[in-house]
Protein backbone atom coordinates (compact mmCIF):
# COMPACT_ATOMS: atom_id res chain seq x y z
CA UNK A 1 0.00 0.00 0.00
CA UNK A 2 2.81 2.44 0.90
CA UNK A 3 4.59 1.81 -2.40
CA UNK A 4 1.50 2.90 -4.33
CA UNK A 5 1.48 6.25 -2.50
CA UNK A 6 5.14 7.08 -3.06
CA UNK A 7 4.80 7.93 -6.75
CA UNK A 8 1.79 10.31 -6.42
CA UNK A 9 3.31 12.02 -3.37
CA UNK A 10 6.66 12.43 -5.12
CA UNK A 11 4.90 13.83 -8.19
CA UNK A 12 2.92 16.32 -6.09
CA UNK A 13 6.07 17.47 -4.29
CA UNK A 14 7.96 17.88 -7.58
CA UNK A 15 5.09 19.90 -9.02
CA UNK A 16 4.95 22.12 -5.94
CA UNK A 17 8.72 22.73 -5.99
CA UNK A 18 8.72 23.45 -9.72
CA UNK A 19 6.09 26.17 -9.32
CA UNK A 20 7.79 27.81 -6.33
CA UNK A 21 10.22 30.07 -8.27
CA UNK A 22 7.40 31.63 -10.28
CA UNK A 23 5.33 32.15 -7.15
CA UNK A 24 8.27 33.65 -5.25
CA UNK A 25 8.92 36.19 -8.02
CA UNK A 26 5.37 37.48 -7.75
CA UNK A 27 5.86 38.47 -4.14
CA UNK A 28 3.55 37.70 -1.23
CA UNK A 29 -0.09 38.17 -2.12
CA UNK A 30 0.43 40.97 -4.58
CA UNK A 31 -0.02 39.26 -7.88
CA UNK A 32 3.32 40.63 -9.04
CA UNK A 33 2.12 44.23 -8.88
CA UNK A 34 4.69 45.43 -6.35
CA UNK A 35 2.09 46.73 -3.94
CA UNK A 36 0.17 48.73 -6.52
CA UNK A 37 -3.08 46.88 -5.96
CA UNK A 38 -3.43 47.61 -2.26
CA UNK A 39 -1.78 44.36 -1.18
CA UNK A 40 1.26 45.91 0.38
CA UNK A 41 3.23 49.10 0.64
CA UNK A 42 4.56 50.72 -2.50
CA UNK A 43 8.19 51.76 -2.54
CA UNK A 44 8.94 55.50 -2.49
CA UNK A 45 9.96 55.28 -6.16
CA UNK A 46 6.72 53.52 -7.11
CA UNK A 47 4.68 56.13 -5.26
CA UNK A 48 6.63 58.94 -6.90
CA UNK A 49 6.01 57.41 -10.34
CA UNK A 50 2.30 57.09 -9.58
CA UNK A 51 2.08 60.69 -8.34
CA UNK A 52 4.07 61.90 -11.34
CA UNK A 53 1.66 60.18 -13.73
CA UNK A 54 -1.52 61.22 -11.96
CA UNK A 55 -0.52 64.77 -11.07
CA UNK A 56 1.86 65.50 -13.96
CA UNK A 57 4.67 66.49 -11.59
CA UNK A 58 7.57 68.53 -12.88
CA UNK A 59 11.12 67.29 -12.33
CA UNK A 60 11.57 70.00 -9.68
CA UNK A 61 8.45 68.77 -7.83
CA UNK A 62 9.66 65.17 -8.08
CA UNK A 63 13.02 66.14 -6.58
CA UNK A 64 11.27 67.82 -3.63
CA UNK A 65 8.73 65.03 -3.03
CA UNK A 66 11.09 62.04 -3.28
CA UNK A 67 12.87 62.65 0.08
CA UNK A 68 9.49 63.15 1.77
CA UNK A 69 8.31 59.75 0.50
CA UNK A 70 11.62 58.11 1.45
CA UNK A 71 11.33 59.52 4.98
CA UNK A 72 7.76 58.25 5.25
CA UNK A 73 8.83 54.80 4.06
CA UNK A 74 11.59 54.64 6.67
CA UNK A 75 9.20 55.71 9.45
CA UNK A 76 6.62 53.12 8.35
CA UNK A 77 9.23 50.36 8.22
CA UNK A 78 10.40 51.21 11.72
CA UNK A 79 6.82 51.25 12.93
CA UNK A 80 6.04 47.83 11.37
CA UNK A 81 9.04 46.36 13.18
CA UNK A 82 7.94 47.74 16.56
CA UNK A 83 6.33 44.73 18.22
CA UNK A 84 5.56 46.67 21.41
CA UNK A 85 2.59 48.45 19.82
CA UNK A 86 -0.93 47.09 19.59
CA UNK A 87 -2.44 46.84 16.12
CA UNK A 88 -4.69 49.79 16.85
CA UNK A 89 -1.80 51.98 18.05
CA UNK A 90 0.28 50.99 15.01
CA UNK A 91 -2.56 51.90 12.63
CA UNK A 92 -3.05 55.23 14.40
CA UNK A 93 0.64 56.08 14.11
CA UNK A 94 0.67 55.02 10.45
CA UNK A 95 -2.24 57.35 9.81
CA UNK A 96 -0.36 60.21 11.53
CA UNK A 97 2.77 59.55 9.44
CA UNK A 98 0.75 59.45 6.21
CA UNK A 99 -1.07 62.69 7.15
CA UNK A 100 2.24 64.40 7.90
CA UNK A 101 3.61 63.26 4.53
CA UNK A 102 0.53 64.58 2.72
CA UNK A 103 0.82 67.89 4.57
CA UNK A 104 4.44 68.20 3.38
CA UNK A 105 3.59 67.32 -0.23
CA UNK A 106 0.62 69.68 -0.67
CA UNK A 107 2.58 72.98 -0.62
CA UNK A 108 4.83 71.67 -3.40
CA UNK A 109 1.83 71.20 -5.71
CA UNK A 110 0.00 73.85 -7.72
CA UNK A 111 -3.71 74.43 -7.03
CA UNK A 112 -4.96 71.97 -9.69
CA UNK A 113 -2.55 69.30 -8.47
CA UNK A 114 -3.56 69.92 -4.86
CA UNK A 115 -7.22 69.39 -5.73
CA UNK A 116 -6.49 66.14 -7.54
CA UNK A 117 -4.17 65.04 -4.73
CA UNK A 118 -6.97 65.65 -2.21
CA UNK A 119 -9.32 63.50 -4.31
CA UNK A 120 -6.73 60.74 -4.51
CA UNK A 121 -6.21 60.78 -0.75
CA UNK A 122 -9.94 60.77 -0.04
CA UNK A 123 -10.30 57.55 -2.08
CA UNK A 124 -7.23 55.93 -0.55
CA UNK A 125 -7.92 52.86 1.56
CA UNK A 126 -11.56 52.35 0.53
CA UNK A 127 -10.80 48.87 -0.72
CA UNK A 128 -8.66 47.77 2.20
CA UNK A 129 -11.48 46.02 4.05
CA UNK A 130 -13.53 44.68 1.21
CA UNK A 131 -15.18 47.76 -0.23
CA UNK A 132 -16.03 51.42 0.07
CA UNK A 133 -17.22 52.99 3.31
CA UNK A 134 -20.84 52.31 4.19
CA UNK A 135 -23.30 54.29 2.11
CA UNK A 136 -20.90 54.88 -0.79
CA UNK A 137 -20.78 53.07 -4.10
CA UNK A 138 -17.66 51.42 -5.39
CA UNK A 139 -15.45 53.63 -7.52
CA UNK A 140 -14.07 52.13 -10.74
CA UNK A 141 -10.28 51.60 -10.90
CA UNK A 142 -8.35 54.34 -12.66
Amino acid sequence: MKKKLILPVAFAMALALASFPAWAQMGPMNGGQGGQMGHGPMSPDQRLQMLTRQLNLSSDQQAKIKPILENESQQMQTLRQDSSLSGEDRMSKMHQIRQSTNDQIKPILNSDQQQKFEEMMSHQGHGMHGGPPPGQGATPPQ
